[in-house]
């Protein structure tokens, strides 16, 4: 072989292997680039959901991998409580012992997430983090955002056929059955014995307890 053709041999042997380097090299940096964030569910400790939100967002802000979060939510409703004849409307945990999470799916994100205290593991099947789906995703979202000044959902923990005892008003102290409910007033229509005969009396919500026969 001449000097001349293994000269020019070697420069395009090099020059293959610079092309290869130069793809697994831009490949490479490719792989670590966010490709597309989904919801997950991950479930963590029950009554630590806040605190394990807060740590999340933190340890996502500083471990270099920030690009693959986004929000990380604990989902929550609207709902009034009657408290010594006051009402308040309060944040209610929708699914206590879960959060939601915006990331991107790679081995590194999925160690920082696993390995955050309080973290059990994601919603899956076999292990394997399944995404949530779209009408999911817009209810818990919708419960989040919804306009402040809509009518919260009133806490109402009776049910029809119920035994109930009044606690307020003119029928205090008697006892009756839950006959229909309406959740959009709060009104709970318990029948009573009155005058030897069943009827229904209409109440607020706040005013009967469950009664303990």
């Amino acid at each position: 072989m001449s000097a001349t053709k293994k000269k020019k041999d070697d420069v395009s042997g090099a020059g293959v292997s610079s092309a290869v380097a130069g793809q697994s090299a831009e490949g490479k940096n490719e792989e670590k680039k966010p490709v597309g964030k989904k919801w997950y569910i991950l479930k963590v400790q029950v009554g630590r959901e806040d605190k394990i939100k807060t740590t999340l967002e933190r340890r996502t802000a500083v471990s270099g991998l920030k690009d693959y979060f986004g929000e990380i939510l604990v989902p929550t409703e609207k709902i009034v409580e009657i408290r010594g004849e006051k009402k308040r409307v309060v944040r209610r945990k929708l699914y206590p012992g879960y959060i939601m999470i915006f990331m991107e799916i790679t081995d590194d994100t999925w160690i920082l997430v696993r390995e955050t205290g309080g973290v059990g593991d994601f919603a899956g099947a076999m292990g394997k983090p399944t995404p949530m789906l779209d009408h999911e995703v817009q209810r818990m979202l919708t419960l989040e955002t919804e306009n402040p000044t809509e009518i919260p959902k009133l806490n109402i923990k009776y049910e029809v056929g119920q035994n109930v005892k009044i606690k307020d008003g003119s029928f205090e102290n008697q006892e009756g059955v839950v006959e229909a409910i309406d959740a959009a007033s709060g009104k709970v229509t318990v029948m009573l014995n009155l005058f030897g005969r069943s009827t229904p009396v209409e109440l607020e919500y706040w005013q009967i307890e469950q009664s303990n026969d």
